[in-house]
C-alpha cells in the first residue's frame, strides 16, 4: 500500500498530510499483520513508521486523533472505571459437562420447543470457548467509541482506554456495509506465550504469579493505568452482536463472516455444524487440540445458527435457550512428589521445583511441576513423598494443586528454605515485602547474563557496541564470569568472535576502556542492586559523594535520603554485605575503573525546591526537563506530598495532578515551567 499527498511549503500542513498517510498505512499494516497473517513489512519497518507519527503528533500535539494507532501505548492513569449500562443484557450460557449433555440440554431441548422431528436436522454455530475475559465494543459509524466489560450482564465498566491498546483490533473498521452503530461481544485473553513471560517475570521480581491465563487476562484489562495494559500483549476474538442499527443479518455465520470482512478478529476455528452430531464431533476435535493452541480455551460453544430461530427459542431468566458451553474435563493427575529440587532465575529468585513420578497429563508426560515460591510450599504443606494432585493451566510447567494428605504414611519429608544458594554458594536474602528468596551474588551463573547485559547498556556503563549477540559469545566462550572479567579482556579475546574483525575488536576493547570514567550514579545503578534504578542512583551519588561513603553507608543514613524506603535500603545494605559482590567492584577499581561523583549544584536558584512531572511533555522529553531543574540545583522526585516544591503538568495529567491540587502544591504548565527557568538563571 502507498499513499502520497501533494508538496507544501508550510511544515504544519505538511505534518498534518503526513500523519493522515502514517494512520492509514499502520492501520493498514497492522490488518495485513493481525487479520490475515501476510505482513507486507518487517516489524523494524512498522516500527519506523509508528515512531515517525509518534514523533509528528509530540511536535503538533493537536494532530492526535481518537482512532491513532498512537493511542495503543496508553493514556494517563485512571481513577476509577465508570459504570456502563449494556443496551441488550449480556447473557451468560447454560453448561454441558459432556457430549449427551450438549445432546439433551441443547438438541432435544430447541427441537422441542420448535416443534422440529427426533429425525430431523438443526444448523449450528460451533465456536472454541476462550478463557478469557468477556467485552461489548461500541463502533458508532466504523470508529471505535466504547468498551465496556460484561460485569453483571447487565451493567460493566468502562475500560475503553485499556481497549484500544489491543494492536489486534481495528479502531476504526474497513470495508462496505458499515452499520451506523455496531455492538460486538467478543473475549479478551492472553495468548500463552506472552502468558508464561509475565508469569516468568513475576517469579523473578518476587511477585506471586497469575494462576491462570484468564486472571492474567482480566488483570491485565481491568488495569488503572492503561500503560500497564498497553505493556501486555492481549489480544481478542469477537463472536456475536449486541445492538445493531444500518445493517442486519440472517444468522450468527453471517455475522461472523460480516465481522471478519471489516477487520474485527474472529476465531479461524469457528466452524457450522449440519446437526447436532457434527457439533459434537466438534467438541471432540477442540478437546484433542487444545493442548496444541497457542491459547487456553476450556470447551466449545455451540449455538443455533439462524438468528429467526433464536428470536423464536428466546431466553430464560439469565441465560439463551438456543446455546450451550460445552466444557471440557479437568486437566489434572495424581502422583508422587519425589523430590523438591532449588532453580535460580536470572534475577537471582530461588524457586522450589517438584520433581514428580512421571504422569500421564493430557498427552504430555510430566516430570516437574512449579510450587512458586516458600510461603506457598508452607500454606500447601507440600512434603516429599507426598501424593500430589498436579494440573495444567497453560503454564510452562505444571503446577502442584493440592496433596492427598489421606494417604501419608509418616515417611514424607518437609524442606527448610535453603540458607545457601545451590548455584554460587551466596548466603540467600528474603526482601522485607517479598515473598521470594534471592540470591545477591554478581558471580551467580544464572545471573550472569543479564548483569553483563545490564551493565553494558547506555544508561548505565554505556559500553558501545557490546550487545547481546557479542554478550552471548563472551558467554559461550568462557571468557566473562562477572561484571569485573569485562576489564581483563583482550584483542584476541574478541578476535575469537565469530565474523570479528581487526576494527570492530579496538573499538569493543576502546569502549570498555572508556566505560571506567564513568559518573557515580551510572556505577551504581550498572551494579544491579534491586530496587535501584536510575533516579535513585543519582539520589544515591550525590547524598554520598563516592562509592567508599555508599558502602559503608547505615540503613539509618540511606532511608534519610528522600524516596528510599526501608525496602530499598535493605537492599542497599544487604548488596554491599556480600563480600563475593566487594570482591568484583574491588576488581574493577584495581582494573582502573574510577566512577566520578558530579557535585551538586549548590547556590542554584531552584536549590532545595523539588519537581514531580506528569503528563506528555510537547517540548522535550522528562529526562531533559529533569536535567534543566538540575542544572539549577534542584531536584526530580517520582512522587507528590507535602514536600514537593512544585508539579509540572503536560497532556493527559492524571492521579498526580489531582493530590498536588488537594495538598496545595504549585502546579506549572510547560510555559510556566520554562519561565520559572529563565527567572532563576
Amino acid at each position: 500500500m502507498q499513499l502520497s499527498f501533494p508538496d507544501s511549503n508550510d511544515p504544519a500542513q505538511k505534518a498534518e498530510k503526513r500523519s493522515a498517510e502514517l494512520r492509514s498505512l499502520i492501520g493498514h499494516h497492522n490488518q495485513r499483520y493481525y487479520q490475515l497473517d501476510a505482513p507486507e513489512i518487517s516489524d523494524a519497518e512498522y516500527d519506523a513508521l509508528f515512531r515517525e507519527l509518534l514523533e509528528l503528533e509530540e511536535q503538533y500535539p493537536g494532530l492526535v486523533t481518537p482512532e491513532s494507532p498512537t493511542r495503543r501505548i496508553g493514556g494517563a492513569p485512571l481513577e476509577k472505571f465508570r459504570a456502563v449500562k449494556h443496551r441488550l443484557p449480556m447473557l451468560s450460557l447454560d453448561n454441558a459437562a459432556n457430549e449427551d449433555e450438549i445432546r439433551s440440554k441443547l438438541d432435544v431441548r430447541v427441537k422441542k420447543l420448535l416443534g422440529v422431528g427426533g429425525d430431523e436436522t438443526v444448523g449450528y454455530m460451533c465456536e472454541p470457548k476462550m478463557d478469557g475475559l468477556a467485552v461489548e465494543l461500541v463502533y458508532e459509524n466504523g470508529t471505535l467509541t466504547g468498551a465496556s466489560t460484561r460485569g453483571d450482564g447487565y451493567t460493566g465498566e468502562d475500560v475503553t482506554a485499556n481497549i484500544r491498546t489491543l494492536r489486534c483490533l481495528p479502531l476504526t473498521l474497513n470495508g462496505t456495509g458499515i452499520p451506523a452503530l455496531l455492538e460486538v461481544r467478543g473475549e479478551v485473553y492472553l495468548p500463552l506465550d506472552a502468558f508464561r513471560k509475565i508469569n516468568r517475570d513475576k517469579e523473578e521480581n518476587g511477585e506471586p504469579p497469575f494462576a491462570n491465563p484468564r486472571n492474567a487476562a482480566a488483570g491485565s484489562l481491568r488495569q488503572l493505568d492503561p500503560r500497564i495494559t498497553a505493556r501486555r500483549p492481549l489480544a481478542i476474538f469477537c463472536y456475536a452482536p449486541g445492538q445493531v442499527e444500518g445493517a442486519s443479518f440472517a444468522s450468527q455465520s453471517d455475522f461472523l463472516a460480516a465481522a471478519a470482512g471489516w477487520g474485527l478478529p474472529v476465531n479461524p476455528l469457528v466452524r457450522a455444524a449440519a446437526g447436532i452430531e457434527e457439533a459434537v464431533a466438534y467438541y471432540r476435535e477442540m478437546q484433542a487440540r487444545r493442548d496444541s493452541l497457542p491459547y487456553e480455551i476450556d470447551g466449545t460453544v455451540v449455538k443455533v445458527d439462524s438468528y429467526l430461530l433464536q428470536r423464536e427459542l428466546g431466553e430464560k431468566s439469565r441465560s439463551p435457550v438456543w446455546a450451550v458451553a460445552c466444557k471440557f474435563p479437568p486437566r489434572q493427575a495424581e502422583t508422587v512428589l519425589e523430590d523438591i529440587l532449588l532453580s535460580v532465575g536470572r534475577t537471582g529468585v530461588i524457586t522450589p521445583v517438584a520433581q514428580l513420578r512421571p504422569v500421564d497429563l493430557s498427552g504430555v508426560t510430566v516430570a516437574r511441576a512449579t510450587l512458586h515460591n516458600w510461603d506457598e510450599l508452607a500454606a500447601k504443606d507440600i512434603r516429599i513423598g507426598d501424593t500430589v494432585i498436579v494440573e495444567r493451566a497453560g503454564d510452562v510447567i505444571p503446577a502442584v494443586v493440592r496433596v492427598r494428605e489421606e494417604l501419608r504414611n509418616g515417611s514424607e519429608k518437609s524442606m527448610a528454605p535453603p540458607q545457601k544458594c545451590p548455584q554460587c554458594g551466596s548466603e540467600v536474602v528474603r526482601i522485607a515485602d517479598e515473598v521470594a528468596l534471592r540470591c545477591m551474588g554478581l558471580s551467580c551463573p544464572p545471573q550472569i547474563r543479564e548483569s553483563i547485559k545490564h551493565f553494558a547498556s547506555r544508561t548505565a556503563m554505556d559500553i558501545e557496541g557490546l550487545g547481546d549477540r557479542f554478550v552471548e559469545q563472551l558467554l559461550a566462550l568462557g571468557l566473562v564470569h562477572n561484571v569485573a572479567d569485562l576489564y581483563a579482556l583482550t584483542k584476541d579475546d574478541f578476535m575469537a568472535f565469530e565474523r570479528m574483525g581487526d576494527k570492530l575488536a579496538s573499538n569493543l576493547l576502546a569502549a570498555i576502556e572508556a566505560s571506567k570514567s564513568r559518573e557515580l550514579y551510572r556505577f551504581i545503578f550498572a551494579l544491579g542492586i534491586r530496587h535501584v534504578g536510575e533516579r535513585t542512583a543519582k539520589a544515591l551519588a550525590q547524598a554520598f559523594g563516592s562509592l567508599d561513603n555508599l558502602k559503608k553507608a547505615t540503613l539509618e543514613e540511606l532511608t534519610s535520603i528522600r524516596d528510599i524506603g526501608t525496602t530499598v535500603a535493605q537492599s542497599i545494605r544487604t548488596f554491599f554485605d556480600n563480600e563475593e559482590n566487594l570482591a568484583i567492584i574491588g576488581r574493577m577499581l584495581a582494573s582502573g575503573v574510577t566512577p566520578t561523583a558530579t557535585a551538586k549544584k549548590v547556590g542554584g536558584k531552584l536549590t532545595g525546591k523539588s519537581f514531580v512531572f506528569t503528563g506528555t511533555l510537547t517540548r522535550f522529553s522528562r529526562e531533559h526537563a529533569g536535567k534543566l531543574v538540575e542544572d539549577q540545583g534542584g531536584s526530580v522526585v517520582g512522587s507528590v506530598s507535602k514536600k514537593t516544591g512544585y508539579l509540572v503538568a503536560g497532556t493527559e495529567a492524571g492521579s498526580k495532578l489531582e493530590k498536588a491540587r488537594q495538598l496545595g502544591i504549585t502546579v506549572l504548565d510547560e510555559e510556566e515551567f520554562l519561565n520559572l527557568l529563565e527567572t532563576s538563571r
